[in-house]
């Protein structure tokens, strides 16, 4: 093995270095589990009984990387197959401003096509128009049209995301079934969808009961949230509630059903070229933003997710093709501010209300004197990108600036503020991403078309969600470990597992993938490198 230790000691057949090689993929798999986070990973890896403790007993890469600071949804899914971070994707935020739309509505949505007529940030088209890097099945389709690509997920953007430009099929939540690009539904729908829509629909239209696993009874323990609130101990679910089902233990397992569906319809890695499916399973994150990530919903879902991940491998076995399976996630996570320091964090906090671009533009406008028709700052929330309307003069748009770059570091919340200019003079960094400062993290994530005048960084622990008692608990974002740091499994049949602890990043798996298939990448369009797969002295990214 080139460039890894493995943690398992050699058989006597494998001390000379001789170990068994499996065949050349003819099918390639990612699965995401959206917010698994590399805590989550080592919580439960001693708990798991059916698929993910195949993984886990793999090939691991237990301090993978999404090494970039916007750690959110759509950032980090454009990371997984395209080899690169989100400066070079493009994808820089779920949600970013494009103050020169035609459109009054100038946030963008990463997965629309804001040129579609009536189209606005929250009712959009779904597209891949905003990606700007080639997925692994791009490539793969580029090489080789033979190649089918097949993308399913439980959120538009990690099926969009992952799947890329040219997929023949792409399937996702699209809020009461699963639906397909706008630009599909004229061509022939797979046997598998109206199954599989018609039982989630059975599945919502009566009340769900919550059943607690025993390994989770110890975690069942109530935690008051604002009045008359609280999470931590399983709830059944209403009829019709399809906003609670995404957090719901059928969520993923229809997802499932959908992926296998499409793989055996398909008959995916038995055709003329080498196929790729990707998999989004995304309801590990509405737990984690509903309920936080150590109680007995999030346990219970980790006994869901080993036993849909060991449904999937059991039907790519079942093909008798050779496969190779990549799961990671998108962004890790962290628990709720109560439940952290009930159990005594004292320092976890939620964000000051007040720190928003919304109160900031009035602060702004007051000292400035300014009065616009636009808002003065434009933002998704109290970090991130922020960005300055272009109504302020030209002459006083840099004293703004500073003047607001002061302000927010002056807030007691705020780790750091960045602007563009600070960014564009900075180079990319490179590995190892777990000793990179707060600017190289910044600077992964940014993007000098898209990304905002300003960059604000909350300090570790500040929760930005003001009030949970009106929606999610608790997110994800930061460029903090608990945010950044995410599990890399890989498993091929018949391979030898090994585990390696140092720091890799999520942009290395297309080149880890491609050198399976023989799938030659340029140099210098891509931020990953391969990892060796091979647990011997041979090399799986040699030529």
């Amino acid at each position: 093995m080139a460039a890894a230790t493995a943690a398992m000691l050699p058989t006597a057949a494998q001390a000379d270095g001789a170990v068994a090689q499996p065949s050349r993929p003819k099918l390639l798999v990612a699965i995401s589990v959206d917010q698994f986070s590399a805590d989550l990973f080592a919580e439960y890896r001693q708990h798991y009984t059916g698929g993910m403790k195949r993984l886990a007993n793999a090939i691991v890469f237990p301090a993978g990387y999404q090494s970039h600071a916007a750690t959110e949804t759509c950032p980090g899914h454009s990371t997984i197959l395209t080899g690169s971070r989100p400066g070079r994707t493009g994808i820089v935020a779920n949600n970013w401003y494009d103050l020169s739309l035609p459109r009054a509505d100038k946030k963008v949505y990463c997965s629309e096509d804001p040129s579609a007529p009536g189209s606005d940030s929250d009712h959009y088209v779904v597209s891949p128009l905003y990606l700007k890097a080639q997925t692994l099945g791009d490539r793969m389709k580029a090489a080789d049209p033979g190649s089918r690509v097949v993308a399913v997920a439980g959120k538009d953007r990690a099926a969009v995301m992952m799947g890329g430009h040219v997929t023949d099929q792409m399937w996702f939540w699209g809020g009461k079934s699963y639906v397909t690009l706008p630009d599909r539904k004229d061509r022939p729908v797979p046997a598998a969808i109206g199954p599989i829509n018609a039982r989630v629909a059975a599945l919502v239209a009566k009340p769900g009961k919550a059943e607690l696993p025993a390994m989770c009874r110890s975690r069942s323990v109530a935690v008051p949230i604002g009045q008359g609130k609280q999470v931590g101990v399983l709830a059944d679910r209403k009829a019709e509630d399809f906003k609670g089902f995404r957090a719901a233990a059928d969520f993923d397992a229809t997802t499932t059903d959908l992926a296998i569906g499409l793989l055996d319809e398909l008959k995916l890695g038995r055709g003329a070229g080498t196929d790729v499916l990707t998999i989004g399973l995304s309801a590990t994150d509405y737990v984690g933003h509903t309920y936080g990530t150590e109680g007995a919903e999030m346990c219970a879902q980790m006994v869901a997710l080993d036993n849909n991940v060991g449904r999937i491998l059991a039907a790519l076995d079942a093909t008798k093709v050779p496969y190779a399976v990549v799961l990671t996630a998108d962004h890790g996570g962290h628990d709720l501010t109560e439940r952290t320091r009930q159990r005594g964090f004292a320092y976890a906090e939620r964000v000051d209300p007040k720190l928003n671009p919304a109160a900031y533009s009035e602060i702004m406008a007051r000292e400035f004197n300014l009065s616009l028709k636009d808002d003065l700052i434009h933002g998704d929330g109290p970090f991130g990108d922020w960005y300055l309307s272009r109504e302020i003069p030209a002459d006083v748009r840099p004293r703004l600036l500073a003047a607001l770059k002061a302000r927010l570091l002056a807030h007691r919340q705020v780790a750091e503020v960045f602007t563009a200019d600070d960014m564009r003079r900075l180079p990319m960094p490179q590995p190892p991403v777990e000793e990179w400062s707060l600017a190289e993290r910044t600077r992964a994530s940014f993007d000098p078309e898209r990304s905002g005048d300003l960059i604000v960084l909350l300090k570790p622990k500040v929760m930005p969600i003001a009030d949970p008692t009106r929606g999610f608990v608790a997110t994800h974002g930061s460029p903090w470990q608990n945010d950044r740091r995410v599990p890399i499994l890989f498993y091929r049949p018949g391979a030898t597992g090994f585990e390696q602890p140092l720091s890799v990043e999520t942009v290395d798996i297309l080149p880890t993938l491609g050198a399976l298939v023989g799938l030659k990448i340029p140099a210098g369009e891509i931020d990953g490198r391969c990892l060796d797969l091979d647990a011997g002295a041979a090399d799986s990214c040699a030529d």
